[in-house]
């Protein structure tokens, strides 16, 4: 974050130093999987079992302290998984 060390010491104390970094926006697992999947160019079913259960409701990382800092997310979700696929892709593919 290049924070100056007082900057930073202001927010935050020894036993709480680190700082969520997130986007602000939730999203469900069956989003997620959907947009993995069009990232990837899957076009095979995808199931969800509803009668399984499904976890914590909500998965929202708080950037509030953050944001206050002057950060904001600047890649979508769907952008930032792109890139991460397509460097994949590019860089280790072949890695056994």
């Amino acid at each position: 974050m290049n924070l100056d060390k007082a900057t930073y010491s202001a927010h935050t104390s020894p036993m709480q130093s680190h700082i969520n970094v997130g986007s602000g926006v939730d999203i469900t697992i069956k989003e997620l999987a959907l947009t993995i999947a069009k990232v990837i160019g899957y076009e095979g079913a995808i199931e969800f079992d509803p009668t399984k259960p499904d976890g914590t409701p909500r998965k929202l990382m708080d950037s509030t302290r953050l944001n206050n800092l002057g950060w904001q997310a600047s890649v979508s979700l769907e952008e930032g998984l792109k890139l991460a696929y397509n460097d994949f892709l590019k860089n280790h593919i072949n890695f056994q």
